[in-house]
């Protein structure tokens, strides 16, 4: 099973990229919704992955 630090960080890097590659699409496509959805899921990524870093530093 896998540690709650570790599946933060992990589920947090995941919303990090796809995060990305949707802000880049939104852009390549002239869509600022969609640019703004990827920039949201990537900054809520981005807050995942340090809490999962917490967790860990914590010791959960």
């Amino acid at each position: 099973m896998m540690k709650v630090s570790t599946h933060d960080k992990t589920t947090g890097k995941v919303h990090e990229v796809k995060g990305a590659i949707r802000q880049k699409a939104g852009e390549i496509a002239n869509n600022p919704n969609l640019a703004a959805d990827g920039k949201a899921e990537k900054i809520a990524g981005k807050v995942q992955n340090i809490v999962g870093r917490i967790e860990k530093a914590v010791g959960e």
